[in-house]
């Protein structure tokens, strides 16, 4: 059921209902703020939402699987007992390959060390090895991310003028991170490899086998348009054993009823607190008044009275778009105007007949992989070609394909018999040499079924219903500006006290009132909550 705003006048209006916009809005609101919750579309979440696109079938529209969100938001705002219920998933990927052998991997070490043993011995023997170098390494850096980043450069004064209390802060965070790198001891050259280097060398450097070395690197590039050879794409690679939402650190699942799950109990949070939710109330200006927040104008004609906003839109959507020019310096409105929103992703929702049959695994009905996550990438050079055509403007002749089936764990998703597939595309580039989106929208996606019926022969003809997303549709469906899904290429330049722009890492914005609270802001990325929760730390400072 829809809330619509009581009156005209908030201590806090959240642009966007995604989950880091909800996650704002409930801390204000418990710390006994007014708050308002705009969101433009008709349901809440964001690009973490679950749409009745066909009778009977529950789609992830975007965002698929859960592991980053922050425990302690799931205990602060009781979300378990909201109904949010996360799905283990086990085991955790599955990559066939042409010549009828397969590599199964899961939370059982013994078990996948005697899959990798099948291609390598020696890579068997390092797995354990290499998972543990990236465990000390996320264990350093998670507290970082539960913080807002410090603004420690040496930047013009003219810039920001930053009071002594918050020098004392960063000072403060910028030696716990000099505490915390010193932990690792002789892992510091790895470790300062892993967040700032690239996947390949990294992975080549421990294992020997293709298949192995291709299915993590896979990791390393989802989201981002940047080859594994990319400084950079190593970092991604601590995501995947960070993160505890999964009921073990690295454990990655589902959200029952899709990941519009997480969004429902986050409503039914933020209207514990009192928090007022408006869907279908698109903002299209922030009224600032010499430098300061002064309300929101509504598509529609209303106007809602504010001294504080939380944008939990991209930055570009906040600064370039929703507000007067004129009322931002020069040199922050020349430094979001360089943000990269370098995308190269696609999403393909399918509804199916019936569960993929893998060449692989032979074998009718549900399987262990279907539990899984699914990787059509049996090579690195495989991944780098897959790059190469995106970065000459060309929707990938392979693409690399990471398919998951939701329903094959949750039951709520399709009818009986029935299944949810969802396949996240590499590498589809936002701008294309060619033609539009428009006219390459469906080919792509026969493209990509064609692939993928090399593996499975019997998913084309169980093909229900589908959906394909090209980066154009989810910049219009979700206003993620290129299509990127993190509100901003996750480079090193535009991470930690550099996101979005150096001087302002903090939330903050030139606007005194308006604060950024999405993946715009610190840490980024992924569905975790962080950003969200440590905007509202910095709002609630100002009292």
């Amino acid at each position: 059921m829809q809330n619509t705003p009581t009156n005209s006048r908030y201590d806090c209006v959240v642009i966007g209902g995604g989950h880091n916009g909800l996650v704002t809005a409930a801390y204000l609101a418990r710390a006994g703020k007014s708050v308002c919750v705009l969101e433009r579309r008709h349901v809440l979440g964001g690009c973490a939402t679950t749409e009745s696109l066909w009778p009977g079938f529950r789609v992830s529209t975007a965002a698929y699987v859960i592991s980053l969100f922050l425990p302690d938001i799931i205990r602060d705002l009781r979300l378990k007992q909201h109904g949010l219920t996360i799905l283990p998933r086990n085991p955790s990927s599955y990559t066939p390959l042409l010549d009828g052998r397969s590599l199964l991997l899961g939370p059982d070490m013994r078990a996948s060390q005697d899959q990798i043993a099948r291609f390598s011995p020696r890579d068997a023997d390092r797995y354990p090895k290499y998972n543990h170098l990236l465990e000390q390494v996320a264990e350093v850096l998670e507290p970082l991310l539960n913080q807002s980043a410090p603004d420690p450069l040496p930047l013009p004064k003219e810039w920001r003028k930053i009071g002594f209390a918050k020098r004392i802060r960063d000072t403060s965070k910028m030696a716990e991170l000099y505490r915390a790198v010193s932990r690792l001891g002789n892992l510091v050259p790895e470790a300062i490899e892993l967040v700032t280097g690239a996947a390949r060398p990294f992975l080549e450097r421990w294992f020997e086998s293709e298949v192995l070395r291709a299915t993590l690197a896979t990791d390393a590039i989802i989201g981002a348009f940047a080859s594994i050879s990319s400084p950079g794409t190593a970092y991604v690679l601590l995501h995947h054993v960070m993160g505890q939402a999964g009921g073990a650190r690295g454990v990655w699942g589902y959200v029952r009823g899709g990941m519009g799950g997480l969004a429902d109990a986050l409503e039914k949070a933020c209207q514990e607190a009192g928090v007022v939710i408006q869907r279908e109330a698109e903002v299209s200006r922030i009224v600032t008044e010499q430098g300061k927040i002064r309300g929101v104008q509504l598509l529609d004609g209303s106007f809602l009275r504010t001294d504080v906003v939380a944008s939990s839109i991209d930055a570009s959507q906040t600064f370039l778009r929703l507000m007067d020019q004129n009322e931002l310096p020069e040199t922050f409105r020349e430094s979001i105007s360089r943000i990269s929103y370098a995308s190269a992703s696609a999403k393909i929702n399918l509804a199916l007949s019936e569960l993929p049959e893998f060449r692989a695994s032979p074998g009718k009905g549900l399987q262990a992989y279907h539990r899984g996550t699914i990787h059509i990438s049996p090579t690195m050079d495989y991944l780098e070609l897959a790059y190469d055509d995106a970065k000459y403007g060309r929707p990938s002749a392979n693409p690399i394909l990471e398919i998951t089936l939701p329903s094959s764990v949750d039951d709520s998703l399709a009818p009986p018999g029935q299944h949810v597939m969802s396949i996240f595309v590499q590498y589809a580039p936002y701008r294309l040499a060619a033609g539009s989106w428009d006219e390459h929208r469906e080919s792509f996606g026969d493209r990509c079924i064609e692939l993928l019926s090399r593996y499975a022969p019997n998913v084309p003809g169980a093909i229900l219903h589908r959906q394909v997303l090209t980066p154009l549709d989810l910049e219009r469906t979700f206003r993620l500006t290129g299509g990127n899904i993190m509100q901003g290429a996750m480079d090193p330049h535009q991470l930690y006290m550099f996101r979005p722009v150096a001087g302002w890492a903090d939330h903050h914005s030139p606007i005194e009132g308006l604060y950024l609270c999405g993946a715009a802001s610190h840490p980024g990325g992924g569905v975790m909550g962080a950003c969200g929760r440590n905007a509202a730390v910095e709002i609630l400072r100002r009292g």
